[in-house]
């Protein structure tokens, strides 16, 4: 025997079959005067309940192996666990306090957090959770015991009864205030009782230190628990705000769920990092939101001003349950082709000068205008968070200009139109060609931009060879009307091969290299190959910091390209860190206004937004709405979305009111300036129809809903994510109307689409799946409910073997 407490004993064990030691729990054995069909039930609850026990499998959770019935004694058969419980852990510090070091609190509190996200995802609650039942192993992997155990105890019988000396399930200390009140519990419960361990082992007492039961109670239920920076100084202040947050009375008011913890806890302990690492960088970002508030201060009916800036009107006011609902995925136009209005909507950026560019400098030296280089590619429009190249294929070109290639001489405006037939050398007409292809691109006419430069490059084959700088060139902007319509496999594969090429002619490090590889990455992102595109962009980013230094803009915008990339890798703490030191880079050497300064910072807000510090992320999107405003104009794209994450940030901090009337003017703008079928457009209604809903507004948000859907099923497609998500908005609105028997085929349309586009492992359509279960149980239909989340459970297990 190994362990004993108020449910059974532990015992240390050997696999006979295996040859493995493991840990037997026996719980306390059914007794000959109890009703024996209860007693069948109970052995029937078990093995369900054991069944759900053993399928979770996470490094994170300690797995069952086995379980049955032997003589009345109920039992599990476990992994055995070599390491310390959290309370032996404390007990070895010297003290007082017992507090455990923080950045070892830190990483608990990471690890427990990510476990209970995996498992309530597979809807399993822990309900007992505490310092006894959480391990520490000797290479400092945390994982959490006795998943199930506690419900097991309650059906049981031997649990939850209050006694005068304490209650023999779910000790006091840790328990939820739901719990206390034997209401109905959630997820949020394991996230209360999380809390208290975390103040446990951060302060070296629990929040409600008391020897009566009853009195730690009435504190879990009445009391406000003080701060734990009262009982240990030098806490991180996010650390501290976390714990009160899951220390709420309210459910509503804790975090929304385990992942969202996570999230939170990863940002605090990067930005804390990063901050504290890098202070200049700090003071240039913030110098940055100083230099502009001085200038908004200076004009009069500024533009965008005031976007984002808390009105409290009706916001206390507003229902429990809309904090942490959201606008569900962003809508994405990739694979779509968009018209630029023009090359400032397409580039992004201003002029790198030629006397400190030492590509486009070396024939003549700084200060000597360069010839440009044919073959430097131009890399695509950036999606969102992605950044615009620092200079266009040979340098600076005014809008409605082509570049030139090598040996042309200057360049002259091109028009879309027939080559110009009074130029008879055949290098120069093709010359000529390339530049109407580009020209073509500039105005959005990619299909036919596509077939000129196709048709160039096959005639520059012929006539300068295959591997010919011009020819690559061509062939690069084959690649380049391949991406902005929407082949996006070939254009990868085009990418690849001008890469391939232009590194055995012109050398691995030549800047045409460099920017077809660049392209590469941007392609394999889109794709969804995060992994690839991270090796690929790190190689490039050296080749550029080698070659051209830190602070050159193509530099730069390859790490902030390798910033978003870390962020779609869910490596939020370096993609954090890289972003602040880009957007510091930035502002140093471009400006604090320079629309690429701008797009870093946007991607700042963003990261912001995944960690959960939405209200730093309001502060930043609303700096960039104004600041667009003014370098970019008020309908330029980029402006038209930082004031749609307005909205999102809004919503997320349960400003509903504020966010629906931006969305209705944002509706508004986005009908006049793109139409009232753009993608964009249709992605304002659904975040105004979102915050209707938010307010109650039911009846209006499905009406809202049932229109985007049917204009997205139109313009995008009946599988289309955008429309998907419309569909389940129309589901949600049922369900909130109690019209769950008319939701329940909306749910299994989403589903079904999914699982056909998607994949039936994907996480989107599993999230589908959960939905359909979720509505099956409001009908009343709890075996089929049952079952499929048995299945989504499985569908969870294959592809994270997959993985």
């Amino acid at each position: 025997m190994i362990g004993r407490g108020g449910m059974g004993e532990v015992w240390r064990a050997r696999d006979e079959e295996l040859g493995r030691r493991v840990a037997v729990k026996c719980l306390k054995p059914l007794t000959p005067q109890q009703d024996q069909s209860f007693s069948r039930v109970l052995q029937e609850r078990f093995r369900r309940e054991a069944r759900m026990a053993a399928s979770l499998q996470h490094r994170g959770v300690t797995v069952v192996h086995d379980f049955g019935e032997y003589d009345g004694v109920l039992y599990l058969v476990m992994e055995l666990l070599e390491g310390e419980n959290l309370h032996q852990l404390m007990s070895r510090q010297e003290g007082p306090p017992r507090a455990l070091p923080v950045a070892q609190v830190e990483e608990i509190a990471d690890q427990v957090a990510t476990a209970l996200a995996y498992t309530h995802e597979q809807g399993i609650l822990h309900r007992d959770l505490k310092p006894a039942n959480i391990m520490r192993l000797a290479d400092g992997t945390v994982k959490i015991c006795d998943f199930g155990i506690a419900r097991l105890g309650h059906d049981v019988g031997f649990t939850q009864r209050l006694t005068g000396s304490g209650i023999a399930m779910g000790t006091p200390h840790y328990m939820s205030p739901e719990q206390i009140g034997g209401i109905e519990i959630d997820h949020r419960s394991d996230l209360y009782s999380l809390g208290c361990v975390l103040y446990e082992i951060a302060t070296g007492a629990p929040p409600f230190d008391l020897d009566d039961a009853w009195a730690v109670l009435v504190g879990h239920r009445d009391t406000l628990p003080a701060p734990p920076s009262t009982k240990r100084a030098g806490l991180p202040p996010y650390l501290e705000q976390i714990i009160l947050d899951l220390l709420a009375k309210d459910p509503d008011a804790r975090p929304r769920d385990a992942r969202e913890l996570v999230h939170r806890l990863r940002a605090g302990r990067v930005v804390t990092t990063a901050l504290a690492a890098s202070p200049d960088q700090a003071g240039q970002f913030a110098l940055a939101r100083q230099q502009w508030s001085s200038a908004q201060e200076q004009r009069q009916d500024a533009p965008g001003g005031g976007l984002g800036e808390p009105r409290p009107d009706g916001a206390k006011d507003l229902p429990r349950w809309t904090r942490g609902m959201t606008d569900g995925p962003k809508s994405t136009t990739a694979g779509l082709p968009r018209t630029p209005p023009s090359d400032a909507a397409a580039g992004l950026t201003a002029t790198w000068t030629a006397d400190t560019d030492p590509y486009l400098a070396a024939s003549g030296g700084p200060g000597t205008p360069p010839t440009p280089r044919a073959g430097y590619g131009r890399p695509a429009p950036p999606l969102p968070g992605e950044s615009a190249p620092a200079v266009p294929p040979g340098g600076t070109f005014p809008a409605g200009s082509a570049p030139p290639t090598a040996g042309t001489g200057p360049a002259t405006p091109v028009h879309p139109g027939p080559a110009d037939t009074s130029v008879t050398d055949p290098v120069a007409v093709l010359a000529s060609r390339h530049e109407t292809g580009l020209s073509l691109g500039r105005s959005g006419r990619w299909a036919e931009a596509g077939d000129v430069h196709r048709a160039v490059a096959g005639e520059r084959a012929r006539v300068l060879g295959p591997e010919h700088p011009d020819t690559l060139a061509s062939r690069y902007e084959v690649a380049f009307s391949l991406s902005r319509t929407g082949q996006a496999a070939a254009a990868l594969v085009e990418y690849g091969r001008v890469a391939a090429d232009r590194a055995r002619v012109l050398g691995a490090d030549h800047p045409d290299t460099l920017a077809a590889l660049q392209e590469t990455a941007f392609e394999l992102g889109r794709a969804g190959r995060h992994g690839e595109a991270q090796e690929v962009y790190t190689a490039v980013l050296a080749a550029r910091e080698r070659t051209a230094g830190p602070d050159h803009p193509d530099t730069l915008r390859c790490r902030h390209n390798l910033a978003f990339n870390l962020s779609r890798l869910g490596r939020l703490e370096e993609a954090c860190r890289m972003a602040y030191e880009v957007a510091a880079a930035r502002t140093r050497v471009l400006g604090a206004l320079h629309p690429d300064t701008l797009v870093t910072q946007h991607e700042v807000a963003h990261i912001l937004g995944l960690i959960g510090h939405w209200a730093e992320a309001l502060e930043t999107y609303s700096f960039l709405a104004s600041a667009r405003t003014e370098a970019l104009g008020p309908d330029h794209p980029d402006t038209l979305a930082a004031r749609h994450e307005i909205g999102v940030s809004l919503g997320r901090l349960g400003r509903s009111t504020e966010a629906l009337e931006l969305y209705r003017s944002l509706v508004t703008d986005r009908t006049r300036v793109e139409g009232p079928d753009s993608p964009e457009t249709l992605r304002a209604r659904h975040g105004l129809g979102v915050n209707l809903g938010r307010l109650g507004r039911w009846e209006d948000a499905l009406t809202e809903a049932r229109d985007v859907a049917a204009a997205r099923a139109r313009v995008l497609g009946a599988d289309h994510p955008d429309t998907l998500v419309s569909r389940r908005e129309i589901a949600v609105a049922l369900g909130w109307l109690g019209r769950w028997a008319d939701a329940l085929p909306e749910y299994r349309t989403v589903a079904a689409a999914r699982s056909r586009s998607l994949g039936p492992g994907h996480p989107d359509t599993l999230a589908a799946l959960n939905d359909e279960a979720h509505c099956l149980q409001q009908l009343g239909r709890g075996p089929e409910a049952a079952e499929l989340y048995r299945r989504v459970a499985a569908l969870r297990r294959q592809a994270s073997d997959f993985r």
